[in-house]
């Protein structure tokens, strides 16, 4: 489906990890750069879940193919290292229908 521009594909990946919030914080602001830098990555938002120590990234990518090449990239490989995470994140991709805004 055309959204004008705006993101067609949702990436959302959770991860557990025994961070702080502060701790987790920093390493993302430190990490920025890098995915401002991504090609086809139209938005992407650092979120803290319910449950202590989980947190996640939900990405809106331009195009399934921006997505595929992020996830075979060095960065990607490195989230659960740089985040100490303690188990493999979860990884959800879902097709966007329609922008409201």
């Amino acid at each position: 489906m055309n959204n004008n521009g705006k993101g067609t594909i949702m990436q959302i990946v959770r991860l557990k990890t025994k961070l702080s919030e502060e701790e987790m914080l920093k390493i993302a602001h430190e990490r920025e750069p890098l995915f401002k830098a991504i090609p086809g990555l139209v938005q992407k938002y650092y979120v803290k879940m319910g449950n202590p120590g989980e947190f996640g990234g939900i990405y809106i990518w331009d195009s399934r193919e921006s997505l595929t090449e992020f996830r075979q990239s060095e960065l990607a490989a490195t989230i659960a290292k740089a985040y100490g995470a303690t188990e493999p994140p979860s990884v959800e991709i879902v097709d966007i229908m329609f922008d409201l805004r």
